[in-house]
């Protein structure tokens, strides 16, 4: 084909990319070396480093934002990488209901978080709440869920894991459906367990696959915002407050436009050297 026909051809898929995902970046880089307070009406004043060495040395919330979106994501994710793969294996058996326990184990995923935060926070409020009315009948005292800082977190990474552990258990049974039979025949020659065929001969096998999975979770848990910000909206306090929703605040509610551009260049760098981290785990030891 004809260089100039090429181009042609190229030309607008590489404007377009230029455009929406190189723009924005170099954009907030650019930002996150100003100070710009207020909005359109004022034009931005270049600070060089001042933010970050702000944001560094000199703001408990940032770290304190940070702290709890490193928790939450640990946290989570973990959580929903042991039930996911449990539910793989669970599912990669054939038993008379299988088709439809796969169908309703996938449903908490399909909803959308803000639909499944509403659900939740529903169901903890404190005088509405089913939680609360199963606790009384039960005698004991109803608890003000999301309002106790002791709970609400671990709560939103709870309702954060019943939706997307069925994630890394659809990846999972993927994986476990493309695995040859050899090595589990010769493993059951061995006269191997069900355990032991599991932890040395089914996880290492599908362990690249379960990275992938994982990293996918990691990203988008570091991400977490309209979960949280309908749940708890941060609070209470700052006990829910992760990176993002600190970010949303220091943006919209507070207009520093050049702080918040700082703070997700840090938040960029993090989810960056995190995925990286998990990806060497995909490769193999000898490698």
């Amino acid at each position: 084909m004809d260089r100039h026909v090429l181009a042609v051809f190229t030309t607008p898929a590489v404007a377009f990319i230029v455009l929406t995902m190189a723009f924005p970046v170099v954009f907030t880089i650019y930002l996150s070396l100003t100070h710009w307070v207020g909005g359109l009406t004022r034009a931005p004043e270049f600070i060089g480093l001042d933010n970050f060495i702000r944001l560094l040395t000199d703001d408990p919330r940032f770290w304190g934002a940070t702290f709890r979106t490193l928790a939450l994501t640990a946290g989570a994710v973990a959580a929903q990488t042991v039930i996911g793969v449990a539910i793989a294996v669970l599912l990669h058996r054939r038993f008379v209901i299988s088709g439809l326990i796969r169908s309703v184990v996938l449903l908490p995923m399909i909803a959308t978080p803000v639909a499944v935060a509403l659900v939740w926070r529903l169901m903890f409020h404190p005088q509405l709440g089913v939680l609360n009315d199963i606790l009384t009948r039960m005698g004991l005292p109803p608890s003000d869920w999301l309002a106790d800082p002791q709970l609400a977190l671990f709560l939103v990474g709870l309702v954060d894991t019943w939706e997307w552990a069925p994630l890394i258990a659809l990846i999972t049974l993927a994986g476990l459906t493309a695995l040859p039979e050899d090595p589990f025949e010769a493993a059951q020659l061995d006269g191997a367990n069900g355990w032991q065929r599991f932890w040395h001969v089914t996880l290492p096998m599908v362990r690249p696959i379960v990275v992938v999975a994982v990293v996918f979770r990691l990203i988008e848990a570091l991400k977490t915002f309209d979960l949280i910000l309908v749940m708890t909206n941060g609070g209470p306090g700052f006990e829910t407050e992760t990176l993002n929703i600190y970010v949303y605040n220091i943006a919209f509610q507070y207009q520093q436009l050049g702080y918040a551009s700082a703070l997700l260049i840090i938040f960029f760098l993090l989810v960056l050297l995190i995925s990286s981290s998990v990806l060497r785990l995909r490769r193999p030891k000898d490698s």
